[in-house]
């Protein structure tokens, strides 16, 4: 890979490119770096590790939430936008349509999801005014300290969504992937900080240092694993005739990623479950809340082993549920039918539909199971002498999915341009 990068760096269009993006991060990073006027940091830095959706929040923003800059919601909205929109994409027929459309239809869902996501934008921000207002951190509560506060919220996640727009167009990989790849990396230093604070002030050992710093690298290998594992399904296509050309029969395979809905299902679940305790900072007198996020017998209380549990089997139940919408069994078997295509061994029609949905169930399950153990492992942590530690399987997923995008994309870049010796 250093190698692949050394030598793209001689192509000067890739190197064009590289420095774009470097320079679209640099600016992104800076912008975290400009606090919101009239707001206490140390209010938002207790509820970013307060193991809610803020905590989540924090670490994709790269720490920007906690220190309350105006890029402090960053491409949140717009990732709830899109979310949204995929699954109203299946649900409403006309969206359904347009994402049938092609480049047009798709260019139309784009800009209904970025309307949608200054929306989102604008709820989220009046929503954590609110939030910080009950803590005390505003320090002049007023209506024009509220437009502030709102205005710069969303027009700094608005930036961000036309930031990782530009790195789409002139850079390297997704943008909005970028942003969030480059937050979750900011972060490290800070959990190595946070290593040595416990270490010096004597909570943990070298040894459980190594400890963890092994788990972690066991970890990052079984995720670079289960991403680039696929369950391919073979395919035959049957012979025809096109105009005066005659096709030839071929054998092709349909590949189907392991872990392909592990960080969509990871967020629901976490969203489900961190929901009462997130509700419960907004209304702290809330008896029902406190009952929910404090009683050792319901299942929001995160520091009981229900908790866990049910977090890792709504995991497994999202990663289920989102494979089946979004990979649609019966359309699969219709399209292999339309062109002249069928699994070997499986009757085209009712029982191809019926062998794709069980190929996608064992499938999702698998990755479920995996997804499940990178969700509950920051709740085991929490419980140990590591306590504080910034770690999520989620973040852990992004990194990986992230970096191996990055290189697929430079490698075909290499190849398109003729470089094949630079890949060895």
């Amino acid at each position: 890979m250093l190698s692949t990068l050394r030598n793209a760096w001689k192509v000067p269009e890739l190197k064009k490119k590289f420095l774009w993006t470097i320079f679209l991060i640099a600016i992104f990073r800076i912008g975290t770096h400009i606090p919101v006027p009239g707001i206490s940091k140390e209010v938002l830095e207790s509820l970013a590790q307060s193991g809610t959706l803020f905590g989540f929040y924090d670490l994709i923003s790269g720490g920007a939430f906690s220190q309350f800059s105006i890029l402090a919601l960053g491409v949140t909205p717009y990732i709830n936008a899109s979310i949204i929109v995929q699954l109203l994409t299946i649900a409403v027929p006309s969206l359904e349509q347009l994402s049938k459309e092609g480049q047009e239809g798709r260019k139309k869902i784009q800009a209904i999801t970025r309307i949608l996501s200054i929306f989102i934008g604008f709820i989220l921000a009046f929503g954590i005014y609110n939030l910080v207002a009950s803590k005390g951190a505003i320090q002049e509560s007023s209506f024009s300290q509220i437009i502030v506060v709102l205005v710069s919220l969303v027009a700094g996640s608005t930036f961000s969504m036309w930031l990782g727009d530009q790195i789409t167009a002139k850079g390297f990989g997704n943008g909005t992937s970028i942003l969030i790849f480059v937050n979750i990396v900011s972060q490290l230093p800070v959990t190595l900080m946070s290593l040595y604070t416990l270490k010096n002030i004597g909570k943990i050992t070298i040894v459980e240092i190594l400890l963890f710093v092994l788990f972690v690298l066991l970890m990052l290998v079984a995720s670079v694993f289960f991403s680039l594992a696929e369950r391919r399904i073979p395919v035959q296509y049957a012979g025809k005739a096109v105009g005066n050309k005659v096709m030839r029969a071929q054998s092709t395979h349909i590949p189907l990623s392991i872990i392909g809905s592990a960080v969509i299902a990871i967020i629901f679940s976490s969203s489900v479950m961190m929901f009462p305790a997130t509700l419960a900072q907004f209304f702290p007198n809330s008896k029902v809340l406190t009952s929910l996020t404090t009683s050792k017998y319901s299942l929001f209380n995160r520091g009981t082993w229900i908790y866990a549990v049910v977090y890792a089997l709504l995991t497994i139940f999202f990663t289920w549920f989102y494979t089946q919408i979004t990979m649609k069994p019966d359309e699969m078997a219709e399209n292999l039918h339309k062109s002249a295509g069928f699994v070997p061994g499986i009757r085209p029609g009712n029982a191809t539909e019926k062998y794709f949905e069980k190929l996608l169930t064992k499938v999702s399950i698998i990755g479920g199971v995996f997804a499940a153990v990178l969700a509950v492992l920051p709740i085991l942590i929490s419980n140990t002498n590591l306590q504080g530690i910034q770690f999520g399987g989620t973040s852990l997923l992004i990194m990986v999915g992230v970096g191996l995008d990055f290189s697929r994309q430079l490698d075909s870049q290499l190849i398109m341009r003729h470089y094949q010796g630079f890949l060895k």
